[in-house]
């Protein structure tokens, strides 16, 4: 076995707990780097960072500067959408959602070295990215959610329950997750949950990072 496989089997095993998402549109708010530092001090293990209306140029400077800091920190990190900004910025995989590349193409652009997630919505669409290969899936909204105005239906807490016995895959609760949510949804068969604004929005974001924490401890 190559190290690069081996490599790869250690991302995998990263892929549970707190799924943290640095979204651009907070960056006016908030510092997305001094984001990404807390979640490090605080033990996140996992992150995405998502740019879905800034040039190409203006993400690849932010993209970078957050690689380097996962790097110090030992974080898994993932690119939203954007194979090739993900392969610029060498980073450690790609999140795909229903509407870009299709899994297989993807692969064919990254290679067989970094993480591939996909964004689920039903039945269907679990079984799809199970079968084209996906290293972990994200499954929601799990409850409504303001980060997406355009959000699929809400599965609820039974449709974790439900889609858990479809894939083997390791499979991340997203959409609207409060931390009094997380036990509950990890006793549905939850491997993590992926948070953006529970985090970003928080007024004390330690605090918030304890508590999102707290149940995979």
């Amino acid at each position: 076995m190559t190290s690069d496989h081996v490599s790869r089997r250690h991302l995998r095993s990263l892929l549970n707990g707190l799924y943290l998402i640095l979204d651009e549109r907070w960056s006016s708010r908030c510092s997305l780097p001094e984001v990404l530092t807390e979640a490090g001090q605080a033990g996140v293990k996992l992150v995405q960072y998502r740019n879905k209306t800034g040039s190409m140029r203006d993400a690849f400077e932010v993209a970078r500067t957050l690689r380097g800091i996962s790097k110090e920190w030992g974080m898994m990190f993932l690119v939203n959408d954007r194979c090739d900004l993900a392969m610029a910025v060498e980073a450690d995989g790609v999140h795909l959602g229903q509407t870009d590349l299709p899994l297989g193409l993807a692969r064919n652009l990254v290679g067989h070295d970094m993480i591939i997630g996909a964004s689920t919505h039903n039945t269907e669409q679990v079984q799809k990215a199970t079968e084209e290969g996906a290293d972990y899936l994200g499954f929601g909204p799990i409850l409504p959610t303001h980060t997406k105005s355009d959000h699929d239906p809400v599965v609820g807490i039974q449709g974790m329950k439900h889609v858990r016995g479809l894939t083997p895959l390791p499979v991340f609760a997203i959409g609207g997750i409060a931390p009094e949510f997380v036990t509950e949804l990890c006793q549905a068969g939850a491997n993590g949950v992926a948070v953006a604004s529970g985090i970003l929005d928080a007024v004390d974001r330690q605090k918030a990072f304890t508590q999102f924490l707290a149940p995979f401890h």
